[in-house]
């Protein structure tokens, strides 16, 4: 039985992600990793992601930046299509990527910008 933290976390996801990837998302859950997605549906979209402390826009900002400074690249493309529910623009992203550039470092900064041209392309294609 789903507890109100992961109702609300999904909720949440599907807000910024959008329906078709929580969809993607839930299809490919196992048992396996059945316990592994309903922690990251209560702890980062059912408590981190639903406050209202800053707006989704911001922390879609933060997160970006927190993804590239650490290296973890691989959900750099997500978190760039979901700013298109959230309200982050090119120029909010591009300005979180250079704070990565001065204080994480040039190369993760330049492999994340490559990653967000990349997939701002893939959404503007898909618009069309």
């Amino acid at each position: 039985m789903a507890t109100p933290k992961f109702e609300t976390g999904m909720k949440t996801r599907r807000a910024v992600l959008g329906d078709a990837h929580v969809d993607r998302a839930e299809a490919a859950k196992t048992d396996f990793d059945t316990p592994f997605q309903t922690l990251i549906t209560e702890s980062a979209w059912g408590t981190v992601w639903a406050s209202d402390a800053i707006s989704r826009r911001e922390r879609s900002m933060i997160t970006l930046a927190l993804l590239a400074a650490t290296k973890n690249f691989d959900e750099i493309p997500m978190h760039i299509r979901a700013t298109a529910q959230t309200g982050a623009s090119k120029q909010d992203v591009i300005e979180a990527f250079q704070h990565v550039a001065i204080y994480a470092g040039v190369p993760a900064a330049n492999h994340a910008i490559k990653l967000a041209k990349q997939t701002y392309l893939e959404m503007e294609e898909d618009q069309s």
